[in-house]
């Protein structure tokens, strides 16, 4: 015999940094494995350590953690869990980041920038990543900044289809915030059959981050309950003004969706007072007891990420997951 034949097969193994083991624990669940144990604690000085309690020589292994404040701490913890990974020769290593850190800096706007986004792609390309997992990165071309597979999960059916039970027979009007989401609401549009598009003109002021200095309202929306869809809410800034805008231009409702709960700040008092009926969102990101108030519905990204991970360690398409959309 010139050689020996493996009877070996394929084992997915789940792994779970501290960031949200919740949103860790729901995905296992869907997929029917348990999280794999691991050890993983502070030093003194802030240091990480990372040890998993089982081997996972050969695996398949898909590595969660969603970038939740402190932000820079989680990215750090899973980067040293994928090198963990790979150093106890993992067959396949997936990033999960439901939530991708500074995903916001994608490009420079003015000179001397950084292009963050970038950077944190070569850092988990470096420590032994084979390919990223994650849900609407604020912009697409995001995907290209990783030298490998990105599987970019959108929620936006699932956002979608709630908005449509929650108000069976309403006149939708889908709304930008300003002119980077327009392509979104566009799928939003295609989504609900064709509604009207509108979007926010606003300005900003380059200077000082996460402040919208003016809106003004184009396209239709009198009388229309409005969508205003975006990927984050951040402090809350763009979407209460965005509402008091079409409220201004004779919206009867306004309904925020969004995919990522950031609610950074101000953004719960914001965003409890404001003219918005209700604001969706998923839970990418954990959203904890004194953040959550009666306006704010949650609904769990998990069985789509579960789906997504069952495709990619099958060898099947994610892409069907979309209606072939991508």
């Amino acid at each position: 015999m010139s050689a020996i034949q493996s009877q070996s097969r394929k084992s997915l193994m789940l792994f779970s940094g501290r960031a949200y083991p919740a949103l860790a624990e729901e995905i296992a669940t869907e997929l029917g494995v348990t999280v794999t144990p691991t050890s993983a604690y502070d030093f003194a000085n802030g240091e990480i350590y990372v040890r998993y309690e089982e081997s996972v020589r050969g695996c398949d292994a898909f590595v969660i953690e969603s970038h939740a404040a402190p932000i820079n701490t989680w990215i750090m913890e899973h980067l040293i869990m994928v090198d963990a990974l790979k150093r106890a020769s993992a067959k396949r290593i997936t990033v999960v980041a439901p939530f991708y850190g500074y995903s916001r800096q994608d490009k420079k706007h003015r000179g001397r920038e950084p292009i963050s986004a970038r950077l944190v792609a070569d850092l988990f390309k470096q420590a032994g990543a084979d390919r990223i997992m994650s849900v609407d990165l604020h912009t697409a071309q995001i995907q290209g900044f990783f030298d490998g597979p990105v599987d970019h999960l959108f929620a936006l059916p699932l956002l979608a289809d709630y908005v449509q039970g929650r108000w069976p027979g309403a006149e939708f009007s889908v709304v930008a915030p300003d002119s980077g989401r327009v392509r979104v609401a566009e799928r939003w549009t295609d989504r609900l059959g064709g509604c009207p598009l509108a979007f926010i003109h606003k300005t900003r002021d380059p200077l000082v981050p996460n402040q919208v200095v003016a809106n003004r309202v184009v396209g239709e929306v009198g009388g229309r309950v409005c969508i205003v869809v975006d990927d984050m809410i951040d402090t809350g800034g763009t979407i209460t003004k965005a509402a008091d805008a079409l409220h201004a231009a004779g919206a009867t409702e306004v309904i925020a969706a969004a995919t990522h709960g950031v609610l950074s700040g101000p953004a719960t008092d914001r965003l409890k007072n404001s003219r918005i009926s209700e604001i969706v969102i998923t839970n990418t990101l954990p959203i904890p007891p004194e953040q959550q108030f009666d306006k704010l519905t949650v609904l769990s990204i998990a069985p789509l990420i579960a789906r997504a991970i069952r495709e990619v360690f099958e060898d099947g398409s994610v892409t069907s997951l979309f209606d072939g959309a991508s």
